[in-house]
C-alpha cells in the first residue's frame, strides 16, 4: 500500500513538471509574430542568415514590399564568415549567429513565417531553461522546490519576454543555469561529501569549464556570471575548507579558470575592439541612485507586470500599485522562506552558493554602470545574467515559506477539540503567486507589456496614414546599427502595408524606402530623389525636421515611469512594513491571550521540521 501511494506521488510529480513545461511552450509561442521586429532582432536577422550590411542597399530607393528579397537565407556560409562579419560590424560574440545560421538553415524554405521561424530557437532554449531550472533546484533544494523553479521560469513574464525576441539571451540564460547546476554539485562534492573526503569529480570540472566558454563566446556578459561563480567557488572554500585540503581545490579552480582564459586567446583582439565600437554609446551615463531604484524595478518585473506602456495615466498608476504590492507580499515570503533555508544544514550552502552568485553578479552590474559610466540597468533584458538564480531562490524560499506557514485555530467552546488545528495555506499561496505570473504573461504576448523599443508598428501607423498616397520614408545613418533601426522601421511598414492593401500592388504605387548617410546632408538627398512623390522623411538620429513633426511621426515612451515607480515603491515599503508590524503584534497579542496560549508556545518553540 504505501509502495503505491509512493508511485502516486512519483507519477504526479513528473506529471506536474510536464504541465509546466508545455504551459512553458504555450506561452512562448503564443502570438510569436505580433509584434514587430525591433533593431537588435533585424541584427539577429542579418547575421544568422549568412549575409552582413553590404547586402542591405543604402543610398537608394527601393520598395518596402522587396524587403523580404533582403532576408532570404544565404546558402554556403562557413561559420569563420558569420564570425568576420560580426567581428567587423557588431559588437558580439560569433557562437550565437552560427548556431542560428545553422538551425535555419534546417528550417528551409523560410517562407513568410520566416520571423516565427528567426524566434523559435530563442522559444525552445527558453523551454529548456525551464527542464534545466528543475534539476537546479532539485539538486540544490528538493524535488517540491525543483517543481516550483521550473513554474516559476515557465509563467515568468521576464522568461516569456525574452523566449519571443530572436536575441541571444535565454541560450545564455540556459548555459548559465547549467554551469550553476555544475557549480552545485562542485560543492556538494567539496563540502558535504559522508566520507568527509574532497571529491574532485574531472567530469564535473570539466563539464563547468566547456559551459563558462561556450556561454562567454554565445554573449560577453557571461564573463560576469563567470566571475561571480569563481568568486563564490573561492569564497566558500576560504571559509569551508581545511587549510589541508585547501591546495587541491584552489589548483583546480585554477586550471578551469586557465583553460577559460586559454580559449578567449583567438578572439580577445575582438573583444577589445567592441568594447570600444560606437554601438555601446545609447547606454547612459548612470545618475546618482538610478542603477540602484532601476534594479528593483527589473527584479519587479520578472515576476509580475501590468500594462503600464502606452497606456492612460490612471491605468498605468494602478497597475504599478498592484505590481508594488504584490511584489512587495512576494518579496516577504521569500525572504523569509530564504532565512528558513539558511538555518537548515541541508540547504544552507546551496543557499549561500546562489545568494553569492547573485550578489557578485550585481556587483559587477554596478560596476559597468558607475566605474564604466554604462548604465546597462536601463535595459531590463540585460538582468538575464542572474535571472537562473534569482528564480531558482524565489522557488525555494516559497515552498520553504509554503512549509513552515501554518495557521493555528483554537477550539475555544469545544472540549472535545483540544489540540492545535494547523491548517496548510499550500492550496491558496502557491496558486496565487503561479496565477498572477501568468496573467502577466497574456499581458506580454498580447503585447500590451515588454513592448518592442523604438515601437516599430507604431513608427509605421504614423507614417502611414493615407493609403491612397504612395509614401517614401527617408532614414538617415550613422552607422550600421541605424541601418538595423531603419530595416526595423521599414519591415513594420511593409506589415502595415499588407494589412491595409491587397498583396497585388501596381509598382507605381508602391511605397518606397530610402537610407542615406547623414553626412551628405539633406539637400543632397532632396536631389538625389526629384522624381519620388515624397510624403515623409523620416531621420530618427539628430533630424532636419522640426521637433514637433518628428513627435507626431516617432512616440514618446513614458519616461517618468522608472522615477514614478521608484517613488511608490518607497511608499509602499515603508507602509507595508508598518502595517506588517502592526498586524503582527496585534495578532500574536490576542492569541497569547487565548485560554490555549500553552498550545500555541509550544508550537512556536517546536523545532522546524
Amino acid at each position: 500500500m504505501m509502495t503505491n501511494h509512493k508511485f502516486n506521488l512519483h507519477y504526479l510529480h513528473y506529471l506536474g513538471l510536464t504541465f509546466f513545461i508545455a504551459i512553458a511552450i504555450i506561452l512562448r509561442f503564443c502570438n510569436l509574430e505580433l509584434k514587430p521586429l525591433w533593431m537588435d532582432e533585424v541584427i539577429t536577422a542579418i547575421f544568422s542568415l549568412g549575409k552582413n550590411y553590404n547586402s542591405i542597399p543604402l543610398d537608394i530607393v527601393f520598395p518596402v514590399e522587396s524587403l523580404r528579397d533582403v532576408f532570404t537565407y544565404q546558402t554556403g556560409v562557413s561559420c569563420s564568415q558569420i564570425a568576420q562579419n560580426i567581428a567587423t560590424d557588431s559588437t558580439h560574440p560569433p557562437l550565437f549567429f552560427c548556431g542560428m545560421y545553422g538551425l535555419l538553415g534546417w528550417m528551409k524554405p523560410l517562407g513568410d513565417d520566416w520571423v516565427s521561424k528567426l524566434r523559435s530557437p530563442s522559444v525552445w532554449f527558453g523551454v529548456s531553461l525551464v527542464v534545466t531550472m528543475y534539476f537546479l533546484n532539485r539538486l540544490a533544494f528538493s524535488r517540491k522546490a525543483g517543481l516550483m523553479g521550473a513554474a516559476i521560469v515557465a509563467v515568468s513574464p521576464f522568461a516569456v519576454y525574452l523566449s519571443q525576441e530572436a536575441r541571444h539571451y535565454t541560450l545564455p540564460m540556459l548555459t548559465i543555469s547549467l554551469s550553476l547546476l555544475a557549480l552545485i554539485q562542485i560543492q556538494r562534492d567539496i563540502f558535504t561529501s559522508p566520507s568527509q573526503q574532497i571529491k574532485i569529480k574531472v567530469w564535473v570540472w570539466l563539464s563547468w569549464t566547456i559551459i563558462n566558454i561556450f556561454g562567454i563566446y554565445i554573449h560577453y556578459f557571461c564573463i560576469i556570471a563567470f566571475i561571480a561563480q569563481v568568486a563564490t567557488l573561492v569564497l566558500l572554500i576560504l571559509r569551508k575548507v581545511k587549510i589541508l585540503k585547501i591546495r587541491k581545490v584552489l589548483l583546480t579552480v585554477i586550471l578551469s579558470n586557465s583553460v577559460v582564459l586559454i580559449s578567449l586567446i583567438p578572439w580577445f583582439r575582438v573583444m577589445q575592439n567592441h568594447l570600444n565600437r560606437s554601438e555601446t554609446n545609447w547606454l547612459p551615463t548612470p545618475q546618482n541612485i538610478e542603477p540602484l531604484y532601476q534594479t528593483l524595478i527589473n527584479w519587479i518585473i520578472m515576476v509580475v507586470i501590468l500594462p503600464v506602456e502606452k497606456q492612460p495615466l490612471p491605468i498605468t498608476i494602478i497597475s504599478g500599485l498592484l505590481m508594488l504590492f504584490f511584489a512587495g507580499w512576494l518579496g516577504y515570503k521569500v525572504f523569509r522562506g530564504i532565512k528558513l533555508l539558511l538555518k537548515e544544514p541541508q540547504t544552507r550552502l546551496s543557499t549561500l552558493t546562489l545568494l553569492s552568485f547573485t550578489t557578485f553578479v550585481l556587483l559587477g552590474i554596478l560596476a559597468i554602470s558607475y566605474i564604466f559610466g554604462k548604465d546597462i540597468t536601463v535595459a531590463p533584458r540585460y538582468n538575464f545574467i542572474y535571472y537562473p538564480s534569482f528564480s531558482a531562490l524565489i522557488a525555494a524560499g516559497l515552498i520553504s515559506e509554503n512549509n513552515n506557514n501554518r495557521i493555528i485555530l483554537f477550539a475555544e467552546n469545544s472540549l472535545e477539540k483540544q489540540n492545535i488545528l494547523k491548517f496548510s495555506t499550500q492550496k491558496l499561496f502557491l496558486p496565487i503567486v503561479l496565477l498572477t505570473s501568468f496573467i502577466s504573461c497574456l499581458f506580454v504576448v498580447s503585447d500590451l507589456a515588454f513592448q518592442k523599443p523604438y515601437l516599430p508598428q507604431q513608427v509605421a501607423q504614423n507614417i502611414y496614414q493615407e493609403p491612397t498616397v504612395p509614401v517614401m520614408a527617408v532614414m538617415a545613418y550613422r552607422n550600421y546599427q541605424d541601418v538595423a533601426l531603419g530595416l526595423s522601421f521599414a519591415l513594420a511598414l511593409e506589415r502595415e502595408v499588407k494589412t491595409v492593401q491587397n498583396s497585388n500592388i501596381p509598382e507605381s504605387n508602391y511605397h518606397n524606402f530610402a537610407f542615406f548617410n547623414q553626412s551628405a546632408g539633406l539637400k543632397s538627398v532632396l536631389k538625389t530623389f526629384p522624381n519620388y512623390p515624397v510624403k515623409i522623411f523620416l531621420n530618427l538620429i539628430y533630424g532636419y525636421l522640426h521637433p514637433e513633426e518628428s513627435e507626431t511621426i516617432i512616440p514618446n515612451k513614458i519616461n517618468f515611469l522608472h522615477h514614478y515607480l521608484a517613488i511608490l515603491t518607497l511608499i509602499t515599503i515603508i507602509a507595508s512594513a508598518f502595517l506588517i508590524n502592526f498586524i503582527a503584534v496585534k495578532k500574536a497579542t490576542r492569541l497569547f491571550r487565548t485560554k490555549n496560549s500553552a498550545y500555541l508556545r509550544a508550537f512556536l518553540c517546536a523545532p522546524l521540521r
